[in-house]
Parts: structure tokens; sequence; C-alpha cells
């Protein structure tokens, strides 16, 4: 844990923000200042809980010199010092460094894997449940690009979610998740397994990832093949083609300005990832072992249906509640990759 003076400058740093933000700051300084003031306050308050009981010991450890006292002291005491090395573990958590885009809004890419119409009505079943916990936490959660197969699953999927610590929730789910269940085109009752990948991408800033015109082309063209109400609607869609990378990008919605906006967000987002998963590289050669990977190529989930099962692979973590998880029930999931995130990083502060 840091010392007991960076502990206390972080308060005082917070505390300056606090001042600053009742002051009135410039209305270019708000984001900035608001920013960096809510990044810390979980941390003051983590400080201050672990001090104040820190403070609770002592005095009633002095209690133990009271004869009247003493009773109490030594009944209460052994409450207060089983406490501490939690009240320290959560200040360590909170003091963890923090994955900046962990605020951002992020972009989810979902796709049918091996298993044809199945794996599609499966994606679309994805796309449903993070709909669901989205609209749980309070977020918006809207739809880029949609491409639908003729039994009404999904060929493609891009979308937009914006909210509080979307990434930061949603950061762990990149990675292919497989269904074992009896499709409803399976006559002879047999279990299948198919798949489909997710892709969780932060959003990034125009500023961040710069992308010269001259490593683009845009192509414009009408929206063809299957699909739902972001498909044959324009003659207007938009391909964008990033030439250095070879990522293309598509987006069909009516307004053709609206679609180089969106296929650029999209764009930009990638290369932000890969750019995010190249200095991940550089910096664990072990990073593929590790929870918040992001490898798409990683079985990280397997949804059994015939029993009601969801199992992790990445933390050995089963529930038998796969009903509610599908209807958006995704926390205990997320909070538990969460702790295990948390845990292996302060196992390597050690």
């Amino acid at each position: 844990m840091l010392p007991a003076d960076r502990l206390r400058q972080i308060t005082e740093r917070f505390e300056y923000l606090e001042a600053r933000l009742n002051a009135g700051p410039r209305a270019e300084e708000i984001a900035a200042i608001s920013r960096e003031y809510a990044e810390l306050k979980p941390v003051v308050e983590q400080i201050a809980a672990f001090d104040d009981l820190q403070a609770e010991i002592a005095e009633t450890e002095a209690l133990l010199d009271d004869p009247e006292m003493a009773p109490l002291a030594e009944e209460e005491l052994p409450r207060l010092r089983k406490a501490l090395p939690k009240a320290e573990q959560a200040l360590q958590i909170a003091l963890l460094p923090r994955d900046e885009a962990d605020a951002r809004p992020a972009m989810i890419e979902i796709r049918p894997g091996t298993g044809g119409d199945e794996a599609a009505l499966f994606a679309g079943e994805l796309l449903r449940m993070y709909q669901r916990y989205a609209e749980a936490r309070g977020w918006r959660f809207e739809i880029i690009e949609e491409q639908l197969t003729e039994l009404g699953g999904i060929k493609e999927l891009v979308g937009h979610i914006t909210g509080e610590n979307v990434f930061a929730r949603l950061k762990y789910e990149s990675g292919v998740h497989r269904v074992q269940r009896v499709p409803t085109t399976e006559s002879g009752g047999r279990i299948h397994t198919s798949a489909a990948t997710v892709a969780v991408l932060p959003e990034a800033e125009e500023v961040e990832i710069d992308i010269p015109a001259t490593d683009i082309r845009i192509d414009t063209m009408r929206a063809s093949g299957a699909g739902g109400q972001h498909v044959n609607t324009t003659d207007s869609a938009v391909r964008i083609t990033h030439i250095p990378s070879g990522i293309v990008v598509t987006s069909s919605e009516k307004s053709q300005h609206r679609n180089r906006e969106i296929a650029m967000n999209v764009l930009r987002a990638r290369l932000f990832d890969l750019e995010r998963q190249r200095m991940d590289d550089a910096r664990a050669a072990s990073r593929k072992s590790q929870v918040g990977s992001g490898d798409r190529s990683e079985r990280i989930r397997t949804y059994n249906f015939p029993q009601g099962r969801l199992t992790d692979h990445r933390i050995n973590l089963t529930l038998y509640k796969l009903d509610q998880v599908m209807a958006g029930d995704l926390d205990e999931i997320i909070d538990a990759l969460t702790a295990d995130d948390q845990a292996r990083m302060l196992a390597e502060m050690q």
C-alpha cells in the first residue's frame, strides 16, 4: 500500500478539486476537473474509512487502561481488528491503477461463429441479453449496423453503448461465447454446439486516433442483403476501408453524412483497440492468460441450455441461472471477473 504521506497527497488533491468545482471553474476546465474528481472520490472514501477504523481501534485500545471501560473495550476490539484487513484490501483495490478507458462508452460487435443458422440465432440472443443489461443499468444502446438472416438471426451487429462505466463493466465480454442446446430446426432432439463472437471496444476520441485522409478509401453504395430496419433503406450507405490495416467498416443509416460519422467512429474505436492490445502485449507476454485480455479467439463462456448452466472458463465460475443471465442479469458474472482481475493485479504488486 502507498505510504501515509502519499495517501495524504491524494486526499489534499481531492479537496482542492472539490473547492475548484464549488468555486465555478472556467467552462473549458469543467470536464477535466469533474473527471479527475470522480476518479479520486472512491479512493478518498476508502482512505477515510481506513483511517477512521484505525483511529477507532487506537481509541478503543486506550480504554483498556480504564477499569470501568476495559470490559467493553475487550468486547469491541476483536470486531474492529477483524475488520481492518478487509478495509486495507478495499483501499488497496481502490488504489490499483485504473484502465483509463473504463469510464468510456463502448462499441460492441457481435457475429456468429461456427454453427450456421443456430449460431446466428444465438448471436441475436446475446444482443438481446446485452440490451436488457444496458436497460437495467440505465445505459443507452444504439444499433449502428445490423444484418439479419432469413430466420431472424444476426449476421453482423455493431452497437454503441453510452452510460456510466460502460467499458469497465463490459470489457470482459470479448471472446467466443459457446452455446449447447437442441436447435428448433433439429427434429431428432440432438444437442448441437455452436458459437458467436463478441468484441467490446472502448470509444476513442478524435484527438487520440488521427486518421489521415490518405489512409482511407470511402465508397458509397446501396445497402444489400437480408435484414432489418437498418438495411435496404438507403442508397447512401457508406463503406470506409482503412488501407494500412485493411479494416473495413460500413454504416447504412438514411443520412450519408451520418453514415460517414458513424463509420469513422467505429474505425477509430477499432484502431484504438489495436493500439491498446499492442501496448498490453509489450507490457506482458502472459496477457492472453489474463481475464481482461480481450482475445477474440478465446472461448470464454459456455451456455448449456438443457442443464440451465452457464460456465465462465476463465475463472471456473458455474451458475445454474441461465434464464436470468439471458434476461440480462450479468452482474454476478461481471463482478466475479472484476474481482479476479483485481486479485491478480494485487498479487503482482506484492
